[in-house]
């Protein structure tokens, strides 16, 4: 009896301590199966030195929630080839769409005119090309170029009218040139029109070209470049006597409250040209004016648009930037 118990107990503890060293094996195969799956999402370190590796989009993160590292082992190469699915969608999509952002900005504006587009109300203008300089002159921002000057005809800096627009025939003055009297109708009050002309009479002004149009839906626009000697000259002009932080110093006809346009992107900005744009404020009459002083180099520009209800911040931006662009 006693050597049967002892039989029996001792076949019992065997087959204990091989389930136990079943279960220890069990487990140790899973951890190291994880930590092998773990490090093969790791890339192996390093050399000391490596070649400078080309410049790549950074690839947008997996969604919310997917898991890098599953809790069970089934499902792990399952989710892990997912995961490395999304990844190489996410690199094929960044890399195609940093390449057709990289055309946009390489694009000359001849290859973009107007940077028209149908959904957020700009306008198509016709090719944009800016003049060709006298022979031997240089460009106005080159380092020759002390005063700063813009050599080309002051007349072909104006900025066209867009496609279907009517020609305001009171701008075109007298062979492209306009009388300094018909720029300073632009403002309101006879006090103000007066004081703006001995300003302009002080430093000197020389030449003032404009153009104007009214697009299909009631845009008015109003553009007149002023060129003084040097850009010294048209640097004091612009930030003593024409502009204040929030508004104008002189107001435009069918405005009088104005308050600075923040709505501009940064990336309008351009090398050269300081720009101070306004828009009438509520309570406004009929017709909402929006307006901007441009100064680039030896020139001055004021922008006026015009239309009743409200005038679009979008034309305006276009034509501010693209002005911009023709100036710079």
């Amino acid at each position: 009896m006693t050597e049967q118990t002892e039989q029996t107990e001792q076949t019992e503890q065997t087959e204990q301590t091989e389930q136990t060293e079943q279960t220890a094996e069990t487990v140790e195969t899973a951890e190291t199966e994880q930590a092998e799956e773990r490090q093969a999402l790791v890339p192996p370190p390093p050399p000391d030195v490596l070649p400078a590796a080309p410049a790549v989009p950074a690839v947008p993160a997996a969604p919310e929630g997917t898991p890098l590292v599953p809790a069970k082992a089934g499902k792990d190469r399952r989710v892990l080839r997912a995961v490395l699915r999304w990844t190489a969608v996410a690199v094929v999509f960044a890399a195609v769409g940093t390449a057709a952002a990289y055309g946009i900005t390489r694009q000359e504006r001849t290859d973009l005119p107007g940077l028209a587009t149908e959904s957020d109300g700009r306008w198509n203008y016709p090719e944009i090309v800016r003049p060709s300089l006298p022979s031997g002159s240089p460009a106005p921002f080159a380092e020759v170029n002390k005063a700063a000057a813009h050599h080309a005809d002051l007349r072909a800096l104006v900025l066209p009218a867009p496609e279907g627009a009517k020609a305001d025939k009171a701008l075109r003055g007298e062979d492209g040139w306009l009388a300094t009297k018909d720029f300073l109708a632009e403002f309101a009050s006879k006090e103000d029109r007066k004081a703006a002309g001995q300003v302009l009479t002080d430093h000197g002004l020389r030449h003032v070209a404009a153009r104007g149009w009214t697009t299909q839906d009631g845009t008015h626009t109003r553009i007149y470049l002023l060129r003084f000697g040097t850009a010294a000259v048209a640097d004091e002009l612009f930030a003593t006597e024409l502009i204040h932080y929030d508004s104008p110093t002189y107001a435009v006809r069918g405005a009088e409250e104005f308050d600075r346009d923040e709505d501009f992107p940064e990336k309008t900005e351009f090398a050269h040209v300081t720009r101070s744009p306004y828009a009438e404020t509520k309570p406004y009459g009929a017709e909402q004016v929006r307006q901007a002083y441009l100064s680039a180099g030896d020139t001055v520009a004021l922008i006026v648009q015009s239309r009743k209800g409200t005038a679009e911040a979008v034309p305006f931006q276009q034509t501010v930037v693209l002005q911009s662009q023709l100036l710079s």
